[in-house]
C-alpha cells in the first residue's frame, strides 16, 4: 500500500507510504475514520524517484531511524549470541515486506526481495558488538552485562560502530523497497553475526548463504570510520582491508625455585626472546614496500615472584596484504620460535606448542569493476562525499569471505565517515570504550551510498 487517504470532515490528507505486512486497527472518529499502523516502518516520505533519495532518507531519519539507532546502541549483543538484534532486524525487514529467514549461520539473518529478471546484488551488515564497557557518557549509553557463547559474561559495548550498520540497512532496505520502478533483478540483504570474531560470514557460508538462497553477482558494504569526516565516502579498488591470522604459542620450561634458575629451564625469559626475535621477520624478512605485522598482544605466565613457572603463554595477530607475504610470516613465526628455543637448549620433549586459531580471514580486496561502477554512481550524485584518505592500519574484515575469488562474486566494501570531529583527527578509536561517532551523516549518508551503488550494479549487470 503506497497511499493513505484520511477523511476527517471533508479535509484528505494523503501521507506516502512503503508496502508492508503489518497490522491495520480503524477507530470510528464521529463520522471520520482514522488508521492506525501498527508497524515500525513510517508510512510518509516514499522517494518516487533517485532524485528524491537524499531527502527521503532524512526524513526516515528524522521519523525513526535515530530512535532505532539508540535501540541498538544501548542493547549491544557479543557475537553469535545476537538473538534480541537479529529479532528485531527479522521484524523491521519483514515489515517491509521482504521474505526473511533467520537463524543461518548461528544468528545471521537472510532478507530477499525479488523485483522481475537481472542480477542479485547482496547488501551487507554486521551485527554484534565487543566486551567493553562503554565510557561515553551518551544517554543511550550501553549498561548491557551478557554471557558470551562459552557462558563468560561481559560488559558489551557496540564500540566499532555495527550499530550504525544495521540501522543504514533497515533505511535502504526502505528505500529499494520503494524504488522497485528503478532497478530490476533480485535484492539479499544480510545481517552477519560474529564479524568481530572474523567467523560470521564463513558460518553463514557454511550454512548455504550461496545455495540456499539467491547467489550474488555481486556484493556491497560499507563500515563506519571514527577518524574520518561525518558523512565522508573513502572508496577504492583493490585492497582495502588485510588479513588476519591469531597464532597461540605455548612456551614450555621446567619450574623451579626465582633464587636457583639454573635448575629450571624458564619460560619467560625464553618467550621474552621470542618476542623480540618475532619482529625482525617483518623487518628482514619482507620487502620493505610491503606490508606486514606481527604483534604480540597477548603473555601470561607465572604466579608469584619467586617462582620459575613451567610455562608461559603467547598470543598473536598477524596482518598482511598479499597471499605471499601472509605465508612468509606465517612460516616465520614456526622457524624463529623453534630455533630460539633450541638456542636456549629446550629439549625436543618441550619444544613450543604452536597453534592456529581457526578465525581467520583473507585480504578484503574490492574488484576494479565494480568498484568503478559504484564510484560513477556517486560521483555523479554524491560526489561532494567522496574523499581520499591513506590507509594507516591493517584493519581486518570477515567481508573477504563474501568475495573470495573462489565464491564467484565481485564487490566493493567502503569506509563512511562518522567523526565526532569535522575533520576526524580528535575521535576516539574503535574498540575503545569513548568510542562515539556521529549517527546522522553515517546513517544517512551510508544508506544513499548502498542505494545508489546496489541500483547502479543492477542497471550494469
Amino acid at each position: 500500500m503506497r497511499g493513505l487517504a484520511i477523511n476527517t470532515g471533508g479535509a484528505n490528507i494523503a501521507k506516502k507510504g512503503t508496502a508492508m505486512k503489518t497490522r491495520i486497527t480503524s477507530i470510528m472518529l464521529g463520522s471520520a475514520v482514522a488508521i492506525l499502523w501498527a508497524g515500525s516502518p513510517a508510512i510518509a516520505h516514499t522517494p518516487e524517484n533517485l532524485s528524491e533519495l537524499p531527502e527521503a532518507i532524512a526524513a526516515d531519519y528524522d521519523d525513526r531511524l535515530e530512535d532505532l539507532y539508540e535501540h541498538f546502541h544501548a542493547n549491544p549483543e557479543l557475537s553469535f549470541v545476537e538473538s534480541k538484534t537479529a529479532a528485531r532486524m527479522a521484524e523491521e525487514l519483514r515489515a517491509l515486506g521482504y521474505d526473511v529467514t533467520e537463524g543461518v549461520g548461528g544468528t545471521g539473518v537472510v532478507a530477499v526481495l525479488k523485483n522481475g529478471d537481472g542480477p542479485t546484488v547482496m547488501m551487507r551488515a554486521d551485527m554484534d558488538g565487543l566486551p567493553v564497557r562503554e565510557n561515553t557518557g551518551l544517554k543511550h549509553a550501553s549498561k548491557v552485562m551478557q554471557k558470551d557463547r562459552n557462558g563468560d559474561e561481559f560488559p558489551v559495548m557496540h564500540a566499532c560502530g555495527h550499530d550504525i550498520h544495521i540501522t543504514s540497512m533497515v533505511s535502504s532496505a526502505k528505500m529499494m523497497q520503494d524504488l522497485k520502478g528503478e532497478w530490476s533483478g533480485t535484492l539479499v540483504l544480510i545481517v552477519q553475526p560474529a564479524e568481530e570474531i572474523i567467523a560470521g560470514a564463513k558460518a553463514m557460508i557454511e550454512d548455504g548463504l550461496f545455495t540456499r538462497f539467491p547467489k550474488p553477482d555481486y556484493v556491497i558494504g560499507f563500515h563506519v570510520w571514527a577518524n574520518l569526516a561525518p558523512g565522508k565516502i573513502v572508496m577504492e579498488s583493490g585492497t582495502v582491508m588485510s588479513s588476519s591470522d591469531s597464532v597461540y604459542i605455548t612456551v614450555r620450561g621446567v619450574g623451579a625455585h626465582g633464587a636457583s634458575p639454573h635448575q629450571g629451564l624458564d619460560p619467560i625469559a625464553l618467550g621474552s626472546s621470542i618476542v623480540m626475535n618475532l619482529q625482525t621477520i617483518v623487518t628482514r624478512n619482507v620487502a620493505p614496500l610491503k606490508p606486514g605485522i606481527i604483534t604480540v598482544g597477548t603473555f601470561h605466565a607465572g604466579t608469584k615472584n619467586n617462582i620459575i613457572p613451567h610455562e608461559a603463554k603467547l598470543g598473536l595477530t598477524v596482518r598482511s596484504d598479499d597471499p605471499e607475504t601472509r605465508e612468509k610470516l606465517l612460516a616465520g613465526i614456526t622457524r624463529v620460535t623453534n630455533n630460539t628455543a633450541k638456542a636456549f637448549g629446550v629439549p625436543d620433549d618441550l619444544m613450543p606448542i604452536i597453534d592456529h586459531a581457526p578465525n581467520r580471514t583473507p585480504p578484503t580486496i574490492n574488484d576494479a569493476g565494480v568498484t568503478a561502477i559504484v564510484r560513477a554512481a556517486l560521483e555523479e550524485d554524491m560526489g561532494d562525499h567522496l574523499t581520499t584518505v591513506p590507509r594507516e592500519g591493517m584493519g581486518a574484515e570477515d567481508f573477504a569471505y563474501l568475495m573470495a575469488p573462489e565464491t564467484g562474486v565481485r564487490g566493493v566494501y567502503f569506509s563512511v565517515g562518522g567523526s565526532i570531529e569535522e575533520d576526524g583527527s580528535k575521535s576516539p578509536s574503535h574498540h575503545s570504550p569513548e568510542f562515539n561517532v556521529l549517527p546522522e551523516p553515517s546513517i544517512t549518508a551510508g544508506t544513499e551510498a548502498m542505494v545508489r551503488g546496489a541500483i547502479a550494479l543492477f542497471d550494469k549487470g
